[in-house]
């Protein structure tokens, strides 16, 4: 997820000598079509929601079910992503080693492998964990894909906030999973994550704007100065925040995840107003940092999602 490449920009590597595609580079390629990373950060989301519709400790097998599921829902959307996008990646340092960029996988084959798991995923979810749950991780799947990527991902600097709806899912889904239903705070958590998402995104694509812009996608930093952008991320930031809170008020949890969302979102906001700070200025290059909010908003939402998931067991 952070990785910039330093090679020049629309260099595509051959897979190997003579266009051969070895078997285990294959299954490498497959697996790198699902994109593994960004999948254990929607883990990380879902399971700790299960912990707190069950109060207490969820059935095992239906947390390893809906894991599974999960995966191969997020993971059929990220396929179809690169088979859509396997254009502008090629023109991008950061993605230009991917699967359909490189040869590795045929378009033909990222696009059948990733229906397939859409597919799949949506049986596996409506026989083994319930229908409820099988809808929302369709409707995830679909959104990312044709709302987010085929809509709106090259033609508004509101991409990533719209398109983030999809990425809130799990919470929903990790709830629907084990009550079969949809409640509040599952709503709440929802929101946390759609307010986290554009301010979490952001300062990557500051990072990497370069790249977008190459490719002709209008991601905020690539149309806004970063003074616009910081703004932006601190709205949001402070929002993000607030909305984390309404757990507690609404009955959901109790004094630990209280003091855990104030302490990791009162540093969240003395990092996102350091970074405005340093962008009214005119601070860049390196000297921006942006990439500190980035990478501390990853350790951000795993320290708020442990919480909800340890609550229970001290109330």
């Amino acid at each position: 997820m952070t990785a910039v490449e330093s090679r020049p920009a629309g260099v595509v590597l051959t897979p190997s000598p003579g266009g051969r595609r070895p078997f285990g580079a294959r299954v490498k390629a497959f697996v790198a079509l699902t994109k593994p990373r960004i999948i254990e950060l929607l883990l990380i989301t879902t399971v700790p929601v299960m912990f707190l519709a069950a109060q207490g400790v969820p059935d095992l097998w239906l947390v390893v079910a809906t894991c599974v599921g999960g995966y191969l829902s997020a993971g059929g959307a990220n396929a179809l992503n690169m088979y859509i996008d396997r254009d502008i990646d090629a023109l991008m340092d950061r993605t230009a080693q991917r699967p359909l960029v490189t040869g590795m996988v045929s378009p033909r084959e990222g696009l059948a492998f990733g229906l397939a798991l859409a597919a799949v995923s949506t049986l596996w979810f409506g026989l083994l964990v319930n229908w409820l749950s099988a809808a929302l991780a369709l409707g995830a799947l679909l959104f990312y894909v044709v709302v987010y990527t085929m809509l709106l991902k090259r033609r508004t600097a509101q991409n990533i906030v719209w398109g983030g709806i999809a990425g809130c899912m799990p919470v929903l889904i990790g709830w629907s999973a084990v009550t079969d239903s949809v409640s509040w705070a599952a709503v709440v958590l929802f929101l946390v994550i759609f307010f986290w998402t554009p301010p979490h995104y952001w300062p990557l694509s500051m990072k990497v704007k370069e790249d977008y812009a190459r490719a002709g996608v209008p991601m905020l930093p690539v149309i806004a100065s970063n003074r616009v952008v910081a703004r932006q991320i601190v709205v949001y930031s402070w929002v993000m925040v607030a909305v984390s809170l309404l757990l507690t008020p609404l009955g959901y949890t109790g004094w630990f995840y209280t003091a855990v969302a104030l302490a990791t979102g009162g540093w969240w906001l003395w990092e996102a107003h350091a970074l405005q700070s340093r962008a009214k200025v005119g601070v860049t290059g390196g000297k921006l940092k942006e990439m500190r909010l980035f990478h501390w908003s990853i350790t951000y939402v795993s320290l708020l999602f442990v919480a909800v998931a340890v609550d229970p067991f001290l109330r």
